[in-house]
């Protein structure tokens, strides 16, 4: 009787996160991801069983590791990918600064395991590469930067994404960590150039970029022995390029046959940075042209949406997290073919490393909540209506 005669209060209906985030994902490029990780695991149960029995272990060591990380990945990307964008944000920012002192702290507490560069934090267990967890932070800072100096009285937010830049890379390049500074400086310069960077200035900086190249050439054995290797006529068949090379060249269309590959033997990174030379020898140029066309399917579908997307964060951040996500991938396997010099990149969601599978998920996860669709109008809809 109440009800009927004041009227009864209209009761909200919360439409269910899982449903909403299913309805609203990029199903096509998560799908993409799976698969991804899923030929990862086929490859690692080739390339890891030598060098698990070279080091006394259990065959499937390294596979297990694998398989326990890629799965603690999907589950963050997952997670990451049912965040709003103002959660992205945050956990980018937070992100960002828990790595940036890892990184700091690398000259004093770090570990090369023997291979010349301090990259890592080992906790004897597990070892820790802080400039993984530190890309798909900064991407997302430096958008937000960008973004909030396009409003009227913004901070400087240009100038102080520089600052932060210069500061990265140095540290960066102190390890010697090159290839991952040089992936750094490429992600701020795809977020300046959308947020509308003039052309002289992106001239200067690839103009610093080149000069700090000849600097560390002369000045580091490290990079200046990497490059010499790529530029030589020759190839040494004992180098990791050597038999990469000759492992892809044997493969052919089809490749050799499943276990037959003998690459594997050899290379004490094939599991890691040279697992596309796995790849190629025992499958062919089949399953690398499967494995690049899932890469393009998860760039390519998210800069689409990002083309129909009006918030210049989203735009900015979405659009940096996949061009770096692509370029690595495509440095991975531009090593392994001798188009660029050896970088020590994994292939992300295929090669084994722990902090390769969880910072992709982290990556791949924000790019998916960016790239959901989201009720607005289509931002060709609001240029044709100022037009009028």
């Amino acid at each position: 009787m109440t009800d009927m005669v004041y009227g009864s209060s209209p009761s909200r209906v919360v439409d269910p996160i899982l449903p909403r985030w299913w309805r609203s994902i990029d199903r096509w490029s998560l799908t993409a991801v799976f698969a991804l990780f899923g030929i990862g695991l086929l490859l690692g149960l080739a390339a890891s069983v030598p060098l698990a029995q070279r080091n006394g272990l259990d065959g499937f060591y390294y596979v297990k590791r694998q398989a326990f990380f890629g799965t603690i990945g999907l589950a963050v990307m997952l997670g990451v990918s049912m965040m709003p964008p103002l959660m992205i944000r945050r956990l980018g920012v937070l992100g960002f600064l828990g790595a940036f002192a890892a990184l700091a702290v690398l000259p004093v507490i770090g570990t090369d395991f023997g291979k010349g560069a301090v990259r890592w934090i080992s906790f004897g267990f597990a070892s820790v590469q802080p400039s993984e967890f530190l890309k798909p932070g900064f991407i997302v800072l430096t958008a937000w930067l960008m973004a909030a100096a396009q409003e009227v009285n913004g901070p400087r937010g240009k100038s102080m994404s520089f600052l932060i830049t210069f500061i990265v890379v140095l540290l960066l390049a102190l390890q010697p960590d090159f290839g991952q500074a040089a992936l750094i400086i490429f992600g701020w310069s795809v977020v300046y150039f959308i947020a509308g960077a003039p052309m002289i200035l992106i001239g200067t900086v690839i103009g610093m970029v080149g000069a700090g190249a000849m600097f560390a050439y002369e000045n580091s054995e490290h990079f200046a022995r990497r490059i010499n290797g790529f530029l030589s006529p020759d190839i040494d068949p004992r180098t990791q390029i050597g038999y990469a090379t000759n492992a892809i060249q044997e493969g052919g269309f089809f490749g050799v046959g499943v276990g037959e590959g003998q690459v594997k033997w050899s290379l004490p990174d094939a599991h890691t940075d040279f697992i596309i030379a796995v790849a190629a020898e025992e499958y062919g140029l089949l399953l690398v042209l499967c494995i690049i066309g899932l890469y393009a399917t998860i760039v390519v579908l998210s800069l689409f949406r990002l083309m129909r997307e009006r918030d210049p964060f989203i735009r900015l951040a979405g659009s940096g997290l996949a061009c770096i996500f692509a370029v690595q991938a495509m440095v991975n396997m531009g090593v392994a073919v001798r188009l660029l010099p050896s970088k020590g990149m994994t292939l992300p969601f295929v090669s084994y490393g722990g902090s390769s599978l969880i910072a992709a998920g982290i990556t791949v996860g924000m790019l998916l909540a960016l790239t959901r669709t989201r009720p607005q109008g289509q931002i060709g809809e609001i240029l044709f209506r100022r037009g009028r």
